[in-house]
């Protein structure tokens, strides 16, 4: 199978990149989860109208963003052969580049001048 230049643009991120980004993520979103419990005490402690809706909107938050937080960490893009399949298309590339030199032809002739 003839294998073909990889273009900077189709290559993927380090694997360094790929756990730092995943890292910062999982950071944000747990942080978001302690803004989610700090935010119901301040909730209870004020006393606000529709109390219960609020605080079980910070509950709801707090149980599922820990749980999206480690899906999302543990997530990795797909690798390079399971992708072939499911691969876009660009339309301003052109699938066989233009040769660098014609065909050879059969006559195998010389002209000299």
């Amino acid at each position: 199978m003839k294998r073909r230049p990889v273009l900077i643009t189709d290559a993927e991120p380090s694997l360094e990149e790929q756990i730092r980004s995943r890292q910062i993520r999982y950071v944000i979103m747990m942080s978001i989860r302690a803004m989610c419990l700090v935010l119901a005490s301040v909730l209870v402690i004020a006393q606000v109208p529709l109390l219960w809706l609020w605080v079980s909107l910070c509950l709801v938050g707090m149980v599922v963003i820990p749980w999206l937080a480690v899906i999302l960490a543990n997530d990795r893009a797909p690798k390079e052969q399971y992708r072939l399949g499911h691969r876009r298309r660009r339309s301003h590339r052109d699938e066989h580049p233009p040769q660098a030199l014609p065909p050879a032809r059969d006559d195998n002739r010389t002209i000299d001048l």
